[in-house]
């Protein structure tokens, strides 16, 4: 049996992984999945079942470091040992810097919280396990985490430092034979981006992006599962986020102006 532990597993891209998993490899793999919504985990582990994975449901909140050691020991303590950790849970956001006063800068950090430090918490308490098993991290970052994206300062900021995180690890690791996948998503058909945070720290409850031509969430986590089983570096989904990494070295400039188009107009600075 081939043993997960998937953040941010009740909705969107996480529960996708999961369900993937499950059809894969069914009784081969134990899944430990994690979020805060119990109810929906609830669901997506029935799905998981139906395949034959057995599957442990874990509410966790990663933004509490006790809940990430607590949610590493369950799974431990379930399956015996740990082949993957899978980092996927996660916070937008959209608004404009100067849109955001001072008294509602705290959202800032409680999304730093859950983007970077619920991912380093993980990652911390799953190590000595991972380590044992030569097993894989899976960093789920964004391609805000390459291009800085305007209205997406604390979002890019968040994603920008677990790319700088996951690589230096991926060097600690690879003479333990850990391997390190950091993946790139573009716009994903999720309903992330509507439970993100606007200006003042609520729920957005609409997209600041266009989405006329987001990634269906299935082929996201195809391709995650792809670069898993690769075990490769990184996997950056669209030709577009190929393009806008290259073009950063040579012509800045015009990936600025490419961030920009993808604004909806009524949240384009002016």
């Amino acid at each position: 049996m081939k043993t997960y532990i998937l953040t941010g597993a009740s909705d969107g891209i996480g529960a996708e992984l999961a369900r993937q998993i499950a059809q894969r490899l069914g009784p081969e793999a134990g899944l430990v999945l994690a979020a805060r919504q119990q109810a929906l985990l609830e669901d997506v582990a029935a799905q998981c079942r139906h395949h034959g994975s057995e599957v442990l449901v874990a509410p966790t909140d990663v933004s509490d470091p006790a809940q990430c050691r607590a949610l590493v020991l369950r799974g431990i303590e379930r399956f015996g040992w740990l082949d993957a950790l899978i980092n996927n849970a996660g916070v937008s956001a959209q608004a404009l810097f100067e849109e955001v006063q001072p008294e509602n800068l705290g959202w800032y950090e409680a999304l730093m919280r859950v983007n970077l430090w619920g991912s380093v918490w993980c990652t911390h308490a799953a190590l000595p396990h991972l380590k044992a098993s030569k097993g894989q991290i899976v960093a789920v970052s964004s391609l805000a985490g390459l291009v800085g994206l305007p209205g997406r300062t604390a979002y890019s900021a968040s994603k920008f430092a677990m790319t700088g995180f996951f690589e230096a690890l991926r060097a600690e690791l690879k003479a333990a034979g850990v391997s390190v996948t950091t993946a790139y998503p573009g716009v994903v058909a999720t309903e992330i981006r509507d439970r993100g945070y606007n200006a003042v720290g609520q729920p957005a409850g609409r997209s600041g992006l266009k989405e006329d031509k987001s990634m269906p969430v299935a082929v996201c986590a195809r391709l995650i599962l792809e670069g898993m089983e690769r075990r490769r570096r990184e996997v950056v989904m669209t030709p577009q986020g190929k393009l806008g990494r290259l073009l950063k070295l040579f012509a800045p400039g015009v990936v600025e102006n490419m961030a920009l188009a993808a604004l909806k107009d009524e949240v384009r600075p002016r």
